[in-house]
């Protein structure tokens, strides 16, 4: 959020410093041919409760320091709003990880920086971006041609997806191709147009604003024939910026929802997907399509619809129309179908 100075921890091979108990080495013993069987004393990588295990330690030793510090696993970030807050922020965190016998990878932290690199993205300034190397890459990606190819460029750009607005909607057409129906790849102008706008969208390097919770939400949705996006923004009327983004492809059934079906399920959708910045908060719901104003009223006939209304009750919004040509990324989103 308003953060500026970032330092970033790398544990030193994180799951070999947890000790395995007596009991569970066994279970880790394997072969060598000639030699015989061995086992592990420490907790090895690739064990299936290994990730599991090892956050849960981290979240312990840090339990204390939740206001100015994080893990992912072996990497830990602690962030602060002046230096002299960052000091005493990096002894505490410091000192606990020391007083749990873990060790530092030194050559791997970067300390007290403006922006850091941390879980493939670059952070800071109240932002969150691409690394530019890792997208860079992605131009010089060649046309896929097995469905075994089609799937690791999904893989690579879907890491990048809270970038690019309708994401889902915009892949549908190499998303078709990953199905075990299809046997060949079928390569078409739709999928040559949905390849090289995923390159594009992921090469501009767009920016996310960290959410400030005391100021309003505005969520922005829509609806198309093949998925539903949805925006979550902050900021002055006509200047909203956005904080993320989401996108969802239509299954079979729900592409024969009626318009308004299918512009209420992109609202119910957006909500539980952002309940934790949303419930117990006051927020705007934008969307174009003006007959779901009076979906607050819960009057309507349609029994779908009013499941949704009142699934939607613990949270408090109001409904706004807003037109595409007033609401930049809302008439984005709307004519990305066409694009692709």
């Amino acid at each position: 959020g308003k953060a500026r100075y970032i330092t970033n921890l790398d544990l030193c091979k994180g799951y070999w410093q947890v000790p395995l108990d007596p009991s569970c080495k066994e279970y880790t013993a394997f072969q060598i041919p000639g030699m015989g069987l061995f086992h592990y004393t420490v907790l090895p990588f690739g064990l299936h409760g290994a990730p599991a295990t090892f956050q849960r330690l981290m979240d312990i030793i840090l339990k204390d320091c939740s206001k100015c510090a994080a893990a992912y696993l072996d990497d830990v970030v602690i962030y602060s709003e002046s230096w002299e807050d960052h000091l005493r922020h990096l002894k505490t965190v410091l000192a606990k990880i020391q007083s749990a016998g873990l060790t530092l990878n030194v050559n791997k932290c970067a300390w007290a920086q403006k922006e850091v690199k941390y879980l493939g993205y670059l952070v800071g300034h109240g932002q969150i971006k691409p690394q530019v190397e890792k997208v860079k890459a992605i131009q010089s990606i060649p046309r896929p041609k097995t469905r075994k190819q089609v799937r690791s460029f999904l893989g690579l750009v879907g890491w990048y997806r809270r970038f690019i607005p309708h994401f889902s909607t915009l892949a549908a057409p190499l998303t078709e191709l990953t199905k075990k129906s299809n046997s060949k790849v079928r390569w078409n102008d739709d999928c040559e147009l949905a390849f090289q706008s995923l390159k594009k969208q992921i090469c501009r390097a767009p920016v996310l604003q960290s959410p400030d919770f005391p100021k309003p939400f505005v969520v922005q949705v829509d609806a198309s024939n093949v998925g539903l996006g949805a925006v979550l923004a902050q900021g002055r009327a006509g200047e909203e910026k956005p904080v993320l983004f989401l996108s969802k492809k239509l299954f079979d059934r729900e592409k024969r929802y009626s318009t308004v079906e299918k512009e209420g399920l992109a609202i119910k959708w957006a909500v539980d997907s952002l309940t934790y910045y949303l419930l117990g908060r006051e927020f705007i719901l934008q969307t174009d399509h003006r007959p779901l104003l009076w979906m607050q009223s819960k009057q309507h006939q349609n029994a779908r619809i009013m499941r949704w209304c009142l699934a939607l009750q613990p949270y408090q919004f109001t409904i706004q129309h807003c037109p595409g040509k007033k609401n930049l990324i809302a008439d984005y989103l709307s004519r990305l179908p066409e694009m692709c």
